[in-house]
């Protein structure tokens, strides 16, 4: 019997794990005067018209919350506030108004010297652009950040070696920048983001840059480096195949407001809007719809094989299609919860699926 695993390691959902990273109220509204149109609008600022106020609200009221251990992606079109947001909880942008919670402390409450000493030691960032320092080897590049915090030359080294060898760079520690490729450059910008063992790991569309084969690799290398390091990680992109391959959960964001939050599958089946729907319209279903949704209640005698029920389709579709018997799905246990046959998948690779 064959047995198909989910293509991500099974965790818990993110309702069951603590919360690393919230913002309640969020607002950044850029020009004179903001606060006092946020104030005299009260609860009707995010439905307000700021034509002809000379204000351009980029990021509107916006709750989230982000478990630890989670891979949490925003994403939208070019415009929608994203980076911005990302930005303010940071606060590399100040915020016009809300609160950013890390570990429930309130960023926005920290001092100056309080908020460099966070960004130093709790949190890593990776950007589109790799910003290396050209004058420095990739173990100089990644040692950088433990420098700044003053950190030993010989223990800074021996973190950087052991960076270099988790990203898969051993034997180009002594390499400059404009040696390596951009893949490699980016592996690098990783490595040295993870120097000061963040506890929360923020990139900004990190791969947009790579062309598409080096963008995957660097997409199986990102699962990779969260299997071993179960990081809280803030993720931006525009591309939703990237996104359904990546997150946890994704939260969709328009005019600098969150549309909606959900995981991949619930954002393709369940649209809080025409806006979130034309936005996943696209997508295949095979690579979000799982297993456990497209199963019904076990009534066979024998199975082809067994799948886990957060599996997703496109993961065993070539199996099952050429099997005879329906595939038995199973729990986080191993139990069998329910079954799956070749033909319900064959009608969702051709449009043809029930409703799910």
């Amino acid at each position: 019997m064959n047995a198909v695993q989910s293509a991500k390691p099974p965790r818990a959902g993110s309702a069951s794990r603590p919360v690393k990273l919230a913002c309640r109220g969020l607002w950044k509204v850029f020009g004179n005067g903001a606060e006092q149109f946020l104030n005299r609008h009260g609860a009707d600022a995010r439905s307000a018209d700021f034509t002809g106020s000379g204000l351009v609200p980029a990021v509107r009221d916006v709750n989230i919350e982000v478990a630890e251990g989670e891979i949490f992606i925003i994403m939208g079109l070019s415009g929608s506030g994203k980076s911005t947001l990302v930005r303010c909880l940071t606060r590399l942008v100040e915020p016009t108004m809300g609160e950013v919670l890390l570990e429930g402390r309130d960023l926005l409450a920290a001092s100056e010297q309080e908020l460099v000493e966070i960004r130093r030691h709790k949190m890593g960032m990776v950007f589109q652009n790799f910003a290396l320092l050209p004058h420095l080897t990739v173990l100089g590049n990644i040692a950088f950040p433990l420098e700044v915090q003053g950190v030993a030359k010989a223990e800074r080294e021996t973190r950087a070696r052991e960076l270099v060898e988790l990203v898969g760079l051993k034997g180009r520690e002594d390499s400059y920048p404009r040696e390596l490729s951009g893949g490699q450059q980016q592996r690098v910008g990783i490595a040295r983001s993870l120097a000061v063992r963040p506890r929360i790991w923020f990139l900004d569309e990190p791969f947009s840059a790579l062309d598409p084969l080096i963008r995957r690799e660097m997409q199986a290398e990102l699962l990779r480096l969260q299997g071993v390091l179960h990081k809280t990680i803030v993720f931006i992109t525009h591309d939703f195949d990237e996104a359904i391959r990546l997150a946890d959960r994704i939260a969709i964001m328009k005019d600098g407001a969150i549309i909606q939050v959900g995981t991949p599958e619930e954002l393709v089946t369940q649209p809080a809007t025409d806006y979130v729907a034309e936005f996943t319209r696209d997508v295949q279903r095979a690579k979000v719809i799982s297993a456990g949704r497209l199963m019904t209640p076990p009534t066979a005698n024998q199975f082809a094989g067994r799948v886990a029920a957060d599996a997703r389709v496109s993961t065993f579709a070539s199996a099952i299609v050429r099997a005879t018997d329906p595939y038995a799905v199973t729990d986080a246990d191993g139990r069998v919860i329910g079954q799956i046959s070749g033909q319900s998948v064959v009608d969702l690779l051709a449009g043809r699926e029930a409703a799910v």
